[in-house]
């Protein structure tokens, strides 16, 4: 299989879901697929809960309990979003997964917590048979050029315009 380079990208709610049920699909087909969550704490979210429990999928968090303040990020959220990048790239290099999510790299890139270049480095060498997908709002124009799928979800409507709050095993 050819391994191609996908983004969810866009204001709307569902990009990481999207990829998170790519992954499924091909769980369902014996492919494995590797999951590294920027900026997100693992076992809080109920994709952990379910992926413990799925075949072929595995996941890994690189993030604080606490949203992180872009306008002024914690030197600790700078080394965690390194730390994924860095992750990312050997798991990737490895070629061990067919599939590999970057759920919310495209924030983390946007808020320069990591380097566009390392990240346009690392798609432009992946072994051909790795699928990468990539995730988050604002997706650079240069990492949207290289893509070969680029999906944009727009919100239109959204529960907290009614003041409703996330809600457990729907939002997180």
């Amino acid at each position: 299989m050819r391994g191609l380079i996908q983004i969810y990208t866009g204001n709307g709610k569902g990009k990481s879901t999207a990829s998170y049920g790519l992954a499924l699909r091909a769980s369902g087909r014996g492919l494995k697929t590797m999951i590294i969550q920027f900026l997100k704490q693992g076992n809080s979210y109920g994709e952990h809960f379910a992926i413990e429990k799925i075949e072929n999928i595995d996941i890994r968090s690189f993030g604080q309990p606490k949203f992180i303040n872009f306008k002024n990020p914690a030197p600790e959220d700078i080394k965690l979003a390194n730390d994924a990048f860095d992750f990312s790239k050997k798991t990737i290099d490895e070629g061990k997964y067919d599939i590999v999510i970057l759920d919310e790299i495209n924030i983390a890139v946007h808020f320069n917590l990591i380097k566009l270049k390392n990240v346009i480095e690392m798609l432009k060498n992946k072994p051909e048979n790795v699928e990468v997908v990539l995730t988050g709002r604002f997706a650079p124009k240069e990492l949207i050029e290289i893509a070969d799928l680029v999906s944009e979800i727009q919100e239109i409507k959204h529960p907290y315009q009614k003041s409703i709050n996330a809600r457990e095993g729907i939002e997180y």
